[in-house]
């Protein structure tokens, strides 16, 4: 928290005039949703700064921009929290809801924030039909909550791996890379790869 709140005050130079959020970073979405997206944590210039899960960063470039090709956002940008972007059935989260050093949350960091998921979890698993983890560590911590609020897991116990998918109790778990840098600059995670997970959660939202 000490380091989400420096950066909130020294700032980058590119957005020296805004004031950052600075705050640990709320869900955002719709409010019944069919797809939750788990991802890793606010990015210290990005959602750190926007107030807004994946928004005001190329990782939320990449993410908006696939949802929307997918029919499932209403934008392909996210830049600001009054942008007017919005989801009839999707609802993004994170693993860790403030923004740690070098995107690596912490095993403290990610034990503080464990709750949050397991409510969140909780209240929308009646009408979720997808769950999307971008990322080895969103998708241990899906699993995590899923058992602490009582849904069996599937033995052998899940693996991680791009386009995987699982069953939860009647909830399909699909993995996706995340779409960083790291990932996307390295060709490790490609728009067509990152679409076609997207339009899987689409196609099992409205089945």
């Amino acid at each position: 928290m000490e380091w989400r709140d420096e950066i909130a005050i020294t700032k980058r130079a590119a957005y020296a005039d805004e004031e950052y959020w600075g705050r640990p970073v709320p869900s955002f979405g719709s409010r019944n949703p069919r797809i939750l997206i788990v991802g890793l944590a606010p990015a210290a210039h990005g959602a750190n700064r926007t107030g807004r899960m994946f928004t005001g960063d190329r990782s939320g470039d990449w993410l908006f921009a696939s949802l929307h090709r997918c029919g499932l956002a209403h934008s392909s940008t996210s830049t600001h929290r009054d942008d007017g972007q919005a989801s009839d059935l999707v609802r993004i989260t994170a693993a860790v809801h403030c923004a740690p050093p070098g995107n690596a949350p912490t095993v403290d960091e990610k034990h503080a924030c464990a709750s949050w998921l397991d409510r969140e979890l909780a209240l929308l698993w009646p009408t979720l039909t997808v769950v999307v983890a971008l990322g080895g560590i969103a998708f241990d911590a899906t699993l995590g909550a899923a058992r602490r609020i009582g849904i069996e897991l599937p033995k052998p116990r899940p693996r991680f791996g791009h386009a995987m998918e699982y069953d939860l109790a009647g909830v399909t778990l699909l993995g996706s890379y995340h779409p960083s840098q790291q990932n996307t600059f390295t060709g490790r995670l490609t728009e067509p790869m990152l679409d076609a997970v997207m339009a899987r959660a689409g196609e099992l939202a409205i089945l």
